[in-house]
């Protein structure tokens, strides 16, 4: 190890390093050199009653010692004869499963086993990042591996460590490979990128994402046309079909540029997990899909964000950098665990939203209670915009209450948990009583069922 010593010069301190000998620090014993080591051992044991087997056990200790020392050589005679490249993308994906490839050189000219760590972020408390595999000799392998974060953040790899060993096998040598980098975790692109290739090839369908069929007009008028078989009877225009002597036709383009929010509560209610990501962040993840979505519907995608206090708004626009952002502004979104403001969500929404929108609210109300303490500033914001409130079930607790109870403790927690699965429906109820839209889904299925729920409710005319 190297080691510092403080000198003074001219009255001031000055540090100095000294470098300890040198030594093979990067050389370890293999298991099999141990299991060769008990053997003879146990040879010479046994030759204190077998003097043949003193002998042999003599021997044995000879041609251990000199395939260590041809082992040594194999292994040293070169300077740097391992390395290896860590590639990942620069950003990882939350949620997803995040391609990493480790590619591992062998510049010896023979063939060696080797053993490769990756010293992945600790937060992903993972141990199975050891990686056996054998390189030819000046050959290369390629060591794939997935990873899935379920918290935004910044997150740091150490160095890659290669164990090299000969066919002998009895010392190994390590190598620290690949430089220390640090990956971002940002929301889904992954899942958003998935949906702009399925939208190019128009396989939607494959994501889950339903064909809803047109409902009424929920159109602007564009122009009249003649009429041919196909159209729609109820478009004709009688007056232009009377001037002209022929049927007449009115067509219709979509409404465009409606504004549609994704309004996130960020309070302590939303930081329950399911396969240990946040209701959070599996909005956080919803909101980036559907306001690409949004966009691509030629609406225009804003977001909000509230938890004591109104916190993020970025405007509606469809502009070509409001994907990024929205991508910058939900990367950063913290919590600190407080309880979630209404009011405050109700009276900044009307100071910056004057057109009539779509407001679609991210929460999670486990129980009637907890939404009737909310539900007059939502019957507010639903007199000047449409509300479309997304909420939680919790499939873990309906799985146990799906189970045949074995006992009287069992009966009672069933009971509890039945109870919590249909205030979920009271709540549904209770919403749609009031003119409010709701949405309960798995967190798994969130972001398909927002688009659905989106597409259906332009298609109803709703927005």
């Amino acid at each position: 190890m190297n080691g510092r010593t403080c000198e003074r010069i001219n009255g001031k301190p000055v540090h100095t390093f000294t470098r300890s000998p040198v030594y093979p620090k990067d050389m370890y014993l293999k298991s099999r050199l141990y299991i060769a080591g008990i053997i003879i051992i146990l040879l010479l044991i046994a030759g204190y009653f077998f003097p043949p087997l003193f002998g042999a056990g003599k021997i044995a200790v000879a041609l251990l010692i000199v395939a260590c020392i041809v082992d040594y050589i194999l292994l040293w005679h070169r300077k740097k004869a391992g390395d290896a490249e860590r590639y990942c993308a620069p950003r990882f994906s939350n949620g997803d499963e995040n391609d990493v490839r480790i590619v591992v050189e062998n510049r010896y000219p023979f063939p060696v086993k080797v053993e490769a760590i990756d010293e992945i972020p600790v937060v992903f408390q993972r141990r199975n990042v050891l990686f056996r595999t054998k390189i030819v000799g000046g050959g290369q392998e390629v060591i794939h591996y997935q990873l899935r974060p379920v918290q935004r953040g910044e997150y740091g790899f150490g160095h890659v460590i290669l164990y090299f060993s000969t066919v002998i096998g009895l010392i190994g040598r390590r190598f620290n490979t690949a430089k220390p980098e640090n990956v971002k975790v940002y929301p889904s692109y992954i899942m958003l990128n998935r949906y702009e290739l399925m939208a190019i090839h128009n396989n939607l369908t494959e994501m889950g994402i339903k064909k809803i069929r047109r409902i009424g007009h929920n159109t602007e008028f564009e122009y009249i046309k003649e009429y041919i078989k196909g159209d729609d009877y109820r478009s004709i225009n009688w007056k232009a079909s009377a001037r002209r002597h022929f049927p007449m036709v009115n067509i219709y383009q979509d409404e465009k540029s409606q504004q549609i929010y994704n309004v996130i509560d960020k309070g302590r209610i939303m930081q329950n997990a399911f396969r240990g990501m946040t209701f959070l962040d599996y909005a956080i993840n919803a909101s980036l899909v559907l306001s690409y979505v949004a966009i691509k519907k030629e609406d225009k995608a804003g977001l909000a964000t509230f938890e004591t206090d109104f916190e993020t708004f970025i405007p509606a626009d469809k502009q070509s950098g409001q994907m990024q952002k929205i991508l910058e502004s939900l990367y950063h979104q913290e919590t600190t665990f407080g309880e979630s403001d209404y009011s405050s969500l109700y009276v900044h929404i009307n100071k910056y939203i004057n057109k009539r929108s779509l407001l679609i609210i991210y929460t999670n109300f486990d129980t009637i209670v907890g939404m009737e303490r909310q539900i007059e500033y939502l019957r507010k914001l639903s007199r000047q915009h449409v509300v479309l409130v997304v909420f939680f079930e919790d499939s873990e607790l309906k799985e146990y209450a799906a189970q045949k109870p074995l006992s009287i403790e069992e009966y009672y927690n069933q009971v509890v948990a039945e109870k919590f699965i249909s205030d979920k429906q009271l709540v549904v109820g209770k919403l749609r009583q009031y003119g409010i839209y709701s949405l309960l889904t798995e967190p798994e299925n969130l972001s398909v069922n927002v688009i659905n729920k989106y597409l259906e409710m332009k298609a109803r005319g709703t927005i």
